[in-house]
């Protein structure tokens, strides 16, 4: 039962609204056409009790910003322009 698999998923998610995201990510990577949804949900809790999928994912500890400057000519006035 689907029951049974989401337990075994909450062992290494423990957050419920976090499990249901990353289930529909998975789901809507994992899915292949001609199979039914449901079976692909269920291969997917059935990876998350194995292992955990969050285990991967490095927090982001220092966030580096990266701009780069353009000049943009305008009325005969040079402008800079950050572009993200």
């Amino acid at each position: 039962m689907r029951s049974e698999l989401v337990f075994g998923a909450m062992a290494h998610i423990s957050n419920q609204f976090l499990l249901t995201k990353l289930a529909a990510k998975a789901t809507r990577k994992l899915h292949r056409p001609n199979t039914r949804i449901q079976e692909t949900m269920n291969a997917v809790l059935v990876r998350f009790s194995r292992a955990n999928p969050v285990a991967g994912e490095q927090p982001a500890t220092r966030l580096q910003v990266v701009s780069s400057v353009a000049e943009v000519p305008s009325n005969g006035t040079h402008l800079k322009q950050s572009v993200a």
